[in-house]
């Protein structure tokens, strides 16, 4: 196969955003689109070999996996055995049992599985998985286990009947993909039925391309490179992905693979030599950057700054040159220098079994909280406070399952003879209080039932821009209050972020407490719009929305109205801990500036400050945790 420049070009195209958007870099809020970039490329330079190969009579499953051995094991190994010390330090029991279930997932190439199965790929909790960006190399290599077997199996049919059926299970593949996005979108991330497609793509152009050159196209080239550049851009963690939206990196990839020659304006571009440079190393610069973004994160008491995430972006390029020249190549390398069958396979058994053996003590251990202080043990352990009521988590609804009848049996247990005196409706604040207030209104006789809906308003009339079923927010609330006037409610209690709502974002504490990457826009049901967190508009229409929403639920029935709870910014147990781990004894500065609470909820309290019902009845958090209120 005739080296491609463009193709190297085109691989730092793809691992530059997924470096920068896993540092936070706010423009590249669709960086992520850059595995897509990587799945297409890898499509078509594996089919192209095994259809080379398979024309000539010479093609072994053995060589291939031994190839595939060659290309991924020995960096993966270094960044891996890299990360175990860093861990071991500085990781709290929860992550480290987490990150060692994660070596042992990877080295098995499950790591996907594992992780649609822990952690939605754009909460904040997934900044601190060292791992988590080897769900890729696990649906690739699934993808491996299967692909050479079906080409080897059909290809006496002939390259154009193959052609048809990859067409056809690539096309079944984007069907998934797209209807996954909306149904069950942390599965449809991260497993192999549904990006399959991408990879077939690439192996399309291999097929169609019959291992000769481009076709060279320049504006369909040009159109190729916008369309990547585009989804970089323009996408961000509410675009259903991968669905049709797709196309764009997808397609963008299969035109540039197609038509960008190096007689086009493409082709010449990705062919300069600094972007042929890093897609030479982007393999490793892949490996290496999301362990040091989740590291600094780990170790960091406040969110890392721009500066710092930039640094480690070039570190992680640095990092990437010494492996690629030390490890990689070493292992790649034909004639004398190469390193036998015999022994790679060795390193990769010795290694393998090294790593998995680690993994297990982690994991049986959980966690070996014996590594840290006492009193950051016992400081976590508040994390865990919603683990004493069992009946909490089962009420917790979220867009990654869909929303059971009313009431649920799991969350009726302050409940009397099928009647409810006081409902809880709200978000994970709502849940965060109720167990308390239930059990204290236990004591006093009146029974209630209690659920939330994560990021989602409590109040009829709303829906969450980006979720996969925008429509059950507003559907949780009607059911809920359905329920409460049908079990014989004499109030409902509503609780929710309204100021995250409107404004469509996270805590900013002003402290380095910042909520990044949650995204919470909320739009008012039959209104469509720009609808991001920078619509001002949006915003007026959500604040504007509160007082007649609360009037008319008043009309209903009584409230009892939470004003907005205090943030932190940050997750306060493991704050308090990581300072314990410092050795700062008790000087835990944990509070929060009033006035920045006041700031960000001033338009939410004057909006229901201006709530004129006589059954409404407020409850105002600040003025009890905040010494500053009055």
């Amino acid at each position: 196969m005739q080296y491609r420049p463009e193709i190297d070009g085109l691989r730092a195209v793809a691992v530059l955003p997924v470096i920068l958007f896993h540092a936070g870099i706010a423009p590249f809020s669709g960086g992520f689109v850059g595995v897509d970039v990587f799945f297409v490329i890898s499509g078509y330079l594996i089919t192209t070999l095994i259809a080379a190969e398979m024309e000539e009579g010479t093609f072994s499953l053995l060589r291939f996996y031994e190839r595939r051995a060659r290309r991924i094991l020995p960096a993966l190994f270094l960044v891996m055995a890299a990360c175990i010390p860093f861990a071991w330090m500085w990781m709290f029991p929860s992550q480290f049992e987490e990150f060692a279930l994660s070596v042992v997932a990877v080295v098995l190439f499950v790591s996907n599985i594992l992780f649609w199965s822990q952690v939605d790929y754009f909460a904040p909790v997934a900044e601190e998985q060292p791992l988590l960006h080897t769900w890729s190399l696990a649906v690739e290599e699934q993808f491996y286990i299967v692909f050479p077997l079906l080409l080897l199996v059909l290809w006496r049919l002939g390259r154009q009947r193959v052609l048809g059926l990859v067409i056809v299970l690539s096309l079944v593949s984007l069907w998934l993909a797209h209807q996954g996005a909306r149904h069950h979108p942390e599965a449809n991330f991260y497993l192999i039925h549904t990006r399959a497609w991408e990879l077939g793509a690439g192996a399309i152009c291999a097929l169609v391309m019959r291992g000769g050159p481009p076709r060279p196209h320049a504006p369909l080239s040009l159109v190729g490179l916008g369309l990547i550049l585009f989804s970089v851009f323009a996408y961000d963690a509410a675009t259903p992905f991968p669905s049709l939206y797709a196309l764009a990196p997808v397609g963008g990839t299969a035109l540039i693979i197609l038509f960008a020659g190096p007689a086009t304006p493409a082709g010449r571009v990705l062919a300069l030599p600094p972007l042929v440079g890093i897609g030479l190393i982007s393999y490793s610069a892949y490996l290496w950057h999301q362990p040091l973004f989740a590291f600094a994160r780990i170790r960091s008491l406040d969110a890392p700054g721009l500066g710092l995430m930039l640094a480690l972006s070039v570190l992680s390029l640095g990092l990437a040159y010494v492996s690629w020249r030390f490890v990689e190549l070493p292992f790649r390398a034909g004639g004398a220098r190469r390193i036998g069958r015999r022994a790679l396979f060795g390193f990769a058994t010795g290694a393998a079994v090294l790593l998995v053996g680690f993994g297990l003590f982690g994991y049986l251990n959980e966690g070996a909280p014996f590594r840290l202080p006492d009193k950051a043990v016992a400081l976590l352990a508040y994390e865990d406070d919603v683990e004493a009521t069992p009946a909490v988590e089962p009420c917790r609804f979220n867009a990654a399952r869909p929303l059971p009848a009313q009431p649920v049996a799991a969350c009726s247990g302050y409940m009397v003879d099928g009647k409810a005196d006081v409902v809880f409706i709200g978000d994970s604040h709502s849940a965060g209080i109720s167990p308390a207030v239930q059990e204290a209104l236990k004591n006093e006789g009146i029974s209630s039932y209690a659920t939330s809906y994560a990021g989602c308003i409590g109040l009829p009339g709303f829906y969450r821009v980006g979720l996969p079923r925008p429509e059950e927010c507003d559907k949780y609330n009607r059911d809920m209050i359905a329920f409460a006037k049908a079990h014989g409610a004499k109030v409902v209690v509503i609780t929710s972020r309204f100021a995250a709502y409107a404004e469509g974002r996270g805590f900013d504490n002003r402290e380095g407490g910042v909520e990044t990457r949650i995204t919470l826009p909320t739009e008012l049901i039959g209104t469509t719009g720009r609808n991001s967190w920078t619509d001002p508009d949006r915003k007026a229409r959500i604040i504007g929305a509160l007082k007649p929403k609360v009037e008319a639920l008043a009309d209903e029935i009584d409230v009892v109205l939470v004003y907005p709870i205090p943030e932190a910014g940050w997750n306060v147990p493991r704050r308090a801990a990581r300072m314990a781990i410092a050795g700062e004894g008790n000087a835990f500065a944990l509070t929060t500036s009033y006035e920045v609470y006041r700031t960000r909820n001033a338009d939410v309290v004057a909006a229901l400050d201006a709530v004129e019902r006589a059954n409404v009845f407020r409850v105002r958090p600040d003025r009890v945790l905040c010494d500053a209120a009055s």
